[in-house]
């Protein structure tokens, strides 16, 4: 093995500490973000997710999640990627423009009672802005996962719940946000399971 193969390893690892450390300060953050979002699923409503590039695998990975949970007995909850039907996609991208892809199926599908979860690695996505602000203007529960420092979408404060993974590595932005929807998986289901309402003091 090379000398520097090492010290390399270490400093990949010593990357991922700081973004580690700041998503577990978060932590009150993402636990109130989940109890809205079980708060829309009591009510009947849906997640909708979306993001491009990585992120758009991301999207249909959350959504898998939900629908089909891999542990057993866990209750299986309503979930959509907008990024699976590249049809619907493509069509909207050649006659509306690629910033309203989003935009314009949350308009046609979501309902006021539903959860729209937009993801950017660095929070410049003109198209996830977009359909984050459509699903604000529809009354849904608004949930952005970025990276680096927020970027328009964070500063713009389109979304009622915004978490940052605090990295401009977009490997390390994609490591932190899979950690973060399996949180808000996870999390979502322990809100659920409470045997009536859950108190927002529980999650301070």
């Amino acid at each position: 093995m090379h000398p520097s193969v090492i010290p390399a390893a270490r400093l990949a690892f010593a990357c991922r500490v700081a973004p580690a450390e700041a998503l577990a300060g978060d932590a009150p953050q993402v636990a109130k973000a989940c109890y809205d979002m079980s708060g829309r699923f009591r009510s009947g409503g849906k997640l909708i997710v979306f993001g491009n590039g990585g992120p758009a695998t991301d999207a249909q990975h959350v959504v898998v999640e939900f629908v089909h949970p891999v542990i057993v007995g866990k209750r299986a909850l309503p979930a959509v990627s907008l990024t699976s039907d590249i049809a619907t996609l493509t069509g909207i991208a050649r006659t509306e423009g690629f910033d309203e892809v989003f935009a314009a199926q949350l308009r046609l599908l979501a309902a006021p009672e539903d959860i729209a979860l937009g993801m950017s690695a660095d929070g410049r996505c003109v198209n996830v802005r977009r359909g984050l602000e459509a699903a604000r203007d529809l009354g849904l529960l608004t949930v952005a996962l970025l990276g680096g420092d927020g970027g328009d979408i964070g500063r713009g404060k389109v979304a009622d719940h915004i978490v940052v993974a605090r990295s401009d590595d977009p490997c390390i932005v994609k490591e932190v946000h899979v950690t973060i929807y399996h949180l808000l998986w996870e999390m979502v289901h322990v809100f659920l399971e409470q045997p009536g309402p859950s108190e927002p003091a529980v999650i301070r």
